[in-house]
């Protein structure tokens, strides 16, 4: 699959089961009370930092994904 292809996926156009169920893995998620893995991110003016660098910087780090359609 393409990018262009992921993207229109994820950029579903209705809330309804069939569109949003194949992103919902909560089951690959870390358990409770256990680290998230470390991963890229980038800041809203485009500079490049990781989530290990967040944590380090902020007690609490809350990381949301989601799809606003």
């Amino acid at each position: 699959m393409n990018q262009d292809d992921l993207i229109k996926q994820y950029n579903y156009d209705q809330f309804i089961p069939e569109k949003f169920n194949p992103w919902m893995r909560f089951g690959e998620s870390p358990a409770l009370w256990q680290p998230a893995p470390d991963f890229p991110l980038w800041t809203l003016d485009n500079k490049e930092t990781s989530l290990s660098a967040i944590w380090s910087q902020h007690t609490y780090t809350v990381v949301e994904f989601g799809s606003f359609t």
